[in-house]
């Protein structure tokens, strides 16, 4: 390789790894925006901000708010599809992969409430961001299969009723932790009972296990 190939080589792995930060840094801040303000009351000056960029380059990486928002979007499911595959469903018995599953989905929207909010966001829109999402469906088939093997593992074992839906099982997984957590304000308020104390998150997961659980195992 020449010096001046080297040189050239040399000066745009910098300006790579630069540019890889700044869209890093435009996504979080993004994010945290999308989260707190929703899309609509979300503003481009105040993202440009958080993430400590010029506007001009948020708007050269992202041509504009909805192109943003889509990214933050496959980001979110990328984030938690990424942490799905390491628990290894495939490796466990068929009854703790579900169990598994299940534990983590309710543990990972506790941890990450900005997850929700950016779908509640979404939903508003109905989901105009994902329809236009090339990389949204092929971030959230794999789970589905993964959790049908799980099925079929269970089902061939004796261990699970045939017939399940793979994807009608993960909504109802994920459904049964996200209406809780996305309603415990109104719902707390209504029954006069404080739903998120340790005590009753330990009592909603452990009625979540066993709804699931007892729905998947045969007789």
């Amino acid at each position: 390789m020449s010096t001046r190939s080297s040189e050239a080589n040399e000066a745009t792995e910098p300006r790579s790894r630069d540019a890889e930060r700044s869209r890093i840094a435009i996504l979080a801040a993004a994010r945290d925006e999308f989260a707190e303000f929703g899309l609509g009351g979300a503003r481009v000056d105040r993202i440009a901000e958080r993430a400590d960029v010029n506007k001009r380059l948020l708007y050269y990486y992202f041509d504009n708010k909805d192109t943003l928002f889509r990214a933050v979007l496959e980001e979110a499911y990328g984030h938690i599809r990424a942490a799905e595959q390491q628990l290894h469903l495939a490796d466990l018995p068929p009854a703790d992969a579900v169990r598994t599953l299940t534990e983590f989905t309710w543990s990972y929207y506790l941890a990450h409430p900005e997850f929700l909010t950016l779908l509640n966001s979404e939903n508003l829109h109905r989901a105009r961001h994902l329809q236009a999402s090339t990389r949204a469906p092929a971030l959230n088939s794999p789970l589905i299969q993964t959790l049908a093997d799980v099925l079929e593992r269970g089902c061939k074992t004796g261990v699970f009723r045939p017939g399940l839906d793979p994807l009608q099982l993960y909504i109802s997984i994920a459904g049964l932790a996200y209406f809780y957590l996305s309603n415990n304000h109104t719902l707390s308020a209504i029954f006069s009972r404080d739903l998120m104390s340790e005590a009753a998150r330990d009592e909603r997961l452990a009625h979540i296990c066993d709804v699931i659980l007892r729905y998947v195992h045969k007789g």
